[in-house]
């Protein structure tokens, strides 16, 4: 039995906090997981930067309401989800990432939380475990799956290089350039090709 384990931001849609960065004039938060391998420090940072300028959940929804996905990304997942089972797992939140399933046709996904006070301020967020891709990845390969892996960022790396095969999709140079034993792409077509070569 055989599982694809994607990424959500930058794989499937817009990284979320760019887009936020960009609306809301705050060009700190464009900072990703692509630039900060700890995402705890990282979000913390962020967090810190919201309540700096009054911003909350409210104001970064309204941005999400407007994003997107990638050009040819519910194409991409509709077919591969025609073939074998695919699960999205992201360390983004609930709370952000509902539109974003809607428009990509409702797939599974498995992510985190953010704690909301009352008047709408993010004051903290609950991971649904350690390490959540690399953990998820290892649990379903304990109850008999294989796994086969696609991610962008430094904390994709870990499902990716405990997967039967992983893949890396629209990376940066240098996690390419770090890891160049992981075959990496651009286009969905090039994607679909790869996973499909492993599925065969």
């Amino acid at each position: 039995m055989d599982i694809v384990c994607l990424d959500l931001e930058g794989v499937l849609v817009p990284e979320i906090w760019i887009a936020f960065a960009e609306a809301s004039g705050i060009p700190e938060l464009k900072r990703t997981t692509r630039d900060e391998p700890d995402y705890d420090k990282l979000m913390k940072w962020r967090i810190g930067i919201l309540k700096e300028h009054g911003l909350g959940l409210k104001e970064i929804q309204e941005t999400i309401a407007k994003i997107d996905p990638i050009p040819g990304a519910k194409e991409f997942l509709d077919e591969l989800r025609s073939i074998t089972q695919v699960i999205i797992i992201s360390d983004t939140f609930t709370q952000f990432a509902t539109p974003l399933m809607k428009k990509l046709g409702w797939p599974t996904i498995f992510c985190n939380s953010l704690e909301v006070a009352e008047n709408g301020e993010i004051t903290g967020f609950k991971m649904r475990c350690e390490k959540s891709k690399y953990t998820t990845v290892k649990a379903l390969q304990s109850i008999g799956y294989e796994t086969i892996a696609s991610g962008d960022s430094h904390n994709d790396l870990g499902m990716i290089e405990a997967s039967k095969a992983g893949f890396l999709f629209k990376s940066t140079e240098q996690i390419k350039a770090d890891h160049p034993e992981l075959p990496a792409y651009e286009t969905y077509e090039e994607l679909l090709a790869a996973i499909k070569a492993v599925l065969a």
